[in-house]
């Protein structure tokens, strides 16, 4: 246990007071980088998505790329407006998971949350695969290792984020501007090379006449081109970590990066659009774009370095959405309740390491492909879309606050456009992959509803059984026994008997870790057994072992007792498989004190129906 914790050390750093909670805020320009890094990075990738399917059917097809462009960003342009408007009702964080839950109900709350959950652990996995494939296009060698270089960024980035938002989005933060300066300049070239004749110019921006192509090619292309929009809604999700005023600055945030993201987008496609850049293998858009600019130069290199980084960071704007997200469900008794707790370093850690591990598991499974892993982008982020703008309609009706007919309409069109783009995305990505998403969220939906079952019922039967004026046995025994407590319920009145019955000196103990339940057990356990000593534990580090191996220890040194046993009162759930919905704390407690000498471990196992 102490070379454990000595290793995490070297790894997160020191364990973080709940007094520098506050501290862990950030301001504007961190924020940008941090939420906005999926976002930006998607326009690495979204003009040759919208290529691909085009100069499949025929070369001259590609012109119509310009076209599914400015519709993209003109719904950009609506999506910002409503998320804009989406802050301001919900100020202090008004993610689709919640939007949706108190406007449309709870199951639609379920569906948003499943799906932003899937979109989530994509981002991570399109996000790396993407930046390893452009390194490959500028080092052929590194192809063959590909998914064991995914596996090794994405664990990197998992290790930088248990450090904490602070400290990694001073980190992140300067390759995305970096990035940024790259792609800005790149397209100011670009553009300037474009006005000059420096760049030979294959196809005209403006067209008389447009090749005939089957609708649904043009649809395929503007939902894969759609995956420039995925991550908009990060900072919708993750208000609490702006410095004060926090609405406002997320909201500055938003307009700022849909400004960048617009810019960058349409000038990278219309670049290629002018140029006649087409998808080849081994080389992405971007990297071709880069070449028609620059040459092989520096500056083509630093472009592309810019753009492998980006794409690896723009995986921790879904480090910062999925832990708060799953945060919230784990609160709601959606899933288990490990992933609700802070770790050493006021972070959702557990939520941190299991975005990693699923991650790395779809890499190995699709190959480290972004083409195969595109297909099953963007359908949850536009589902979470839709029934965030549709709850955003419902609650602007439902509480009518100045200026609402303005702000209804807005998320109405917004509700629309997503709605539609929700359907051309299902049905043109349907047979490649896209029905696995569809196919995935409503079983998500389903163990969320399970895991709630389990939870409730478990309430239910540890609520029950404590009886007011109920006095423990007289003990008997002559040595010290203490009692760890979790709360106060029908496992503990035994344990508590099983204690007195065997020691006349018990000593129950709490590990504070919420000042508010504390006080509720203080207050039941005076009624309850007001003969028996209550001893609350302070852990400023939110640690739950440690403060119990250290009153352990102190006792043995105060009581001078040869023996000292510890009474852990534990329930047993009804099916194996749902003790993993439950901290297994009993378990870590039994093994630390499974070193030290003279203490006796004694579980009094409460079983559940």
């Amino acid at each position: 246990m102490p070379q454990f914790h000595e290793i995490k050390k070297i790894f997160i750093g020191n364990p973080l007071h709940n007094e520098k909670l506050h501290d862990e805020k950030i301001p504007k320009w961190k924020a940008l980088a941090i939420l906005s890094s999926d976002a930006l990075s998607s326009v690495a990738y979204a003009t040759e998505e919208i290529l691909i399917p085009l100069t499949a059917f025929i070369a001259s097809a590609a012109i119509w790329s310009l076209p599914i462009a400015s519709a993209i960003a003109l719904l950009l342009l609506i999506l910002t407006m409503s998320y804009r408007q989406t802050i301001d009702a919900y100020p202090n964080g008004g993610g689709a998971y919640t939007v949706a839950k108190e406007n449309l109900g709870m199951k639609a709350g379920l569906v948003a949350g499943a799906s932003l959950l899937i979109d989530y652990t994509l981002t991570v996995s399109v996000s790396v695969a993407s930046g390893v494939a452009n390194i490959t296009a500028a080092f052929p060698m590194v192809a063959e290792h590909q998914v064991l270089v995914c596996a090794i960024v994405i664990f990197i980035i998992m290790l930088l984020n248990l450090r904490g938002v602070t400290e990694s989005a001073g980190i992140f933060a300067y390759p995305t501007y970096f990035f940024i300066f790259s792609v800005i300049l790149m397209v100011g070239m670009g553009l300037y090379k474009i006005a000059t004749g420096g760049i030979v110019q294959v196809h005209p921006v403006m067209h008389e006449a447009y090749p005939a192509i089957p609708l649904f090619l043009l649809l395929r292309a503007f939902s894969s081109g759609c995956s420039a929009l995925t991550g908009v809604e990060a900072i919708t999700n993750s208000i609490s970590i702006f410095k004060d005023p926090a609405q406002r600055n997320a909201k500055t945030t938003m307009l700022m990066m849909s400004l960048i993201l617009g810019g960058m987008f349409f000038g990278i496609t219309l670049i290629a659009h002018v140029a006649g850049i087409e998808p080849r293998e081994g080389q992405t858009v971007i990297s071709l774009v880069a070449m028609s600019v620059f040459g092989k130069t520096g500056l083509y290199y630093f472009v592309q370095f810019s753009t492998a980084l980006i794409l690896f960071l723009a995986a921790n704007t879904a480090y910062a959405g999925f832990p708060r997200l799953s945060s919230l469900l784990a609160y709601d008794r959606y899933l288990p309740r490990q992933l609700g707790s802070l770790g050493d370093r006021l972070v959702y850690s557990n939520g941190i390491i299991g975005l990693s591990v699923f991650a790395i598991i779809l890499i190995v499974l699709f190959d480290g492909n972004v083409h195969h892993l595109i297909p099953l982008y963007a359908i949850g982020v536009f589902l979470s879309f839709t029934l965030s703008q549709t709850g955003m309609v419902v609650h602007h009706y439902k509480y009518k606050h100045e200026g609402w007919k303005k702000s209804l309409v807005v998320n109405a069109i917004g509700a629309v456009a997503t709605t539609i783009v929700l359907l051309v995305i299902s049905v043109s990505k349907f047979a490649q992959g896209a029905w696995m998403v569809l196919l995935f969220i409503p079983c998500l939906v389903v163990l969320f509803m399970q895991i709630c079952r389990h939870y409730t019922g478990v309430a239910k039967q540890l609520s029950g059984g404590v009886v007011e004026g109920v006095h423990p046995p007289v003990a008997s025994l002559c040595h010290t026994a203490i009692l760890p407590l979790s709360g106060l319920h029908p496992g503990v009145m035994n344990a508590a008997q099983y204690a007195l019955s065997i020691s006349k000196d018990v000593r129950a103990i709490y590990v504070e870790l919420d000042p508010k339940a504390t006080v509720r057990l203080q207050t039941s356990w005076k009624k309850w057994a007001p003969e028996v000593e209550l001893v609350v534990l302070r852990s400023p580090y939110r640690s739950l072992i440690r403060p119990i191996l250290e009153y352990v220890d102190q006792v043995k040194m105060d009581t001078k007792d040869e023996m000292l046993t510890v009474i852990i009162p534990e329930f047993v759930t009804a099916h194996w498989y749902q003790s993993f919905l439950h901290n297994q704390t009993a378990f870590m407690l039994k093994t630390a004190l499974l070193f030290r000498k003279g203490v006796v471990v004694t579980s009094v196992r409460y079983h559940l129906n």
